[in-house]
């Protein structure tokens, strides 16, 4: 069974976050639409097959979230009833667990 993919307003937001990054380091419109284009065909690549994302888990449990990966990005996304819903766009180098869940390793979120 294909799945349908749904974007999360913040996975939106995330997207035209990368769509702006990719654009002030190129300075081309047509780089940052490729990119772009390039990562939503990656994960709509995942519709025939969700549960083969990389399963985030947390101290050995998984967290209902998988993963895919393109470039310098991750694509969190949860398989639901019949479609995918991408939750967020993150940079591999940034602390995707606190951005996803909002809580620090004590569980106590930070006041940044």
């Amino acid at each position: 069974m294909s799945h349908s993919v749904r974007y999360t307003p913040e996975a939106v937001r995330d997207m035209e976050a990368v769509w702006d990054g990719v654009y002030e380091a190129s300075k081309e419109y047509d780089i940052a639409d490729r990119y772009v284009k390039e990562f939503a065909d990656v994960i709509a690549a995942k519709k025939n097959f969700p549960f083969s994302g990389i399963p985030l888990e947390y101290r050995g449990l998984f967290t209902g979230f998988y993963s895919v990966n393109y470039k310098k990005y991750k694509a969190f996304y949860r398989v639901r009833d019949g479609y995918i819903e991408v939750a967020r766009i993150i940079m591999t180098k940034c602390d995707y667990m606190k951005i996803l869940f909002g809580e620090t390793e004590s569980g106590q979120e930070d006041d940044y």
